[in-house]
């Protein structure tokens, strides 16, 4: 039996893996349909896949104490991603992926804001460190930063503010409870500018979609449910393999070829994340040898 880490683990490595299936098929989609029409059909289409447990359960899985954070937590989810469909139009797969690393170090910003965690000097260094590696991928004065890496800057800081509402609620909440409550505000806050924006997708298109749904539910339910089990910080470093994963399908799906620079960058944002997370543990552990001894 594997223990809440090791689950948790596995967890992440799943959402990984659907993640960029998901970013994939969006891609696709993409090369015939707008942003809008393609983040509307996506969430509407992971409602479908997810109504007969919602009607199952007699709507009981809607239940929460958390309404309002749920509302607000889809409210910033539509921008994110908005912003990150376009860029995953504009952007090589890979580097896309790259650029979302700096997700963790984000994390670690507003969980010292809003959830008032200390920042430690381990915390500073990493924070330094991740920053670094996003001017290594960048290089900002070298090469011309495209609006494309602008929309996928701003989408991964809100796209953090949602993790961190994402692990609040998740105290109390399941991870389907979470996915439930998101795909139907989703579709609600879309479908007014879904009106404005419609393209009409072809059966190919459609069938991208789907299948980016389906992929899309299983990250989410993953993820929420990793961030039910252990503390968000320790799921990060895993997110290094959705580099490997990116890269593998961007060669073979889009024949994109990541440079050195990606790679060095996201490795170095990678240290980064590594440094907190381990950090974050050996805390833990101390803490838990506190509580033995005075419990003894």
């Amino acid at each position: 039996m594997l223990n809440n880490n090791q689950f948790a683990i596995f967890l992440i490595i799943i959402s990984i893996i659907f993640g960029t299936l998901m970013g994939t098929f969006i891609k696709l989609a993409q090369e015939e349909l707008n942003v809008i029409t393609t983040g509307f059909l996506r969430f509407l289409f992971g409602f479908l896949i997810i109504t007969p447990y919602i009607l199952k359960t007699k709507f009981e899985v809607f239940s929460t104490k958390n309404l309002k954070i749920h509302i607000l937590r889809s409210a910033l989810n539509l921008p994110a991603m908005l912003l990150g469909f376009a860029a995953l139009a504009m952007l090589p797969l890979e580097k896309m992926t790259a650029i979302h690393f700096i997700v963790p170090i984000i994390v670690t910003i507003l969980a010292v804001i809003f959830l008032k965690e200390k920042i430690y000097l381990y915390r500073s260094i990493a924070l330094v460190i991740g920053f670094l590696g996003m001017l290594i991928i960048l290089r900002p004065g070298i090469i011309d930063i495209s609006i494309g890496i602008y929309m996928a800057l701003i989408s991964s800081l809100i796209w953090s503010v949602v993790i961190i509402l994402t692990k609040k609620v998740s105290k109390d909440d399941s991870a389907i409870t979470i996915l439930s409550h998101q795909y139907v505000y989703m579709v609600l806050f879309s479908f007014p500018l879904v009106i404005f924006f419609w393209d009409q997708p072809s059966l190919k298109t459609i069938i991208f979609i789907l299948c980016a749904a389906m992929s899309g539910t299983i990250l989410h339910i993953a993820l929420n449910h990793a961030y039910k089990l252990v503390d968000v910080t320790m799921t990060q470093p895993y997110s290094f393999l959705g580099l490997v994963v990116s890269s593998i399908i961007g060669y073979f799906v889009f024949s994109d070829k990541p440079d050195f620079y990606t790679w060095l960058g996201a490795s170095v944002i990678f240290c980064g994340v590594l440094l907190i997370s381990y950090r974050e543990l050996q805390l833990n552990k101390e803490i838990t040898r506190k509580r033995l001894n005075i419990n003894s």
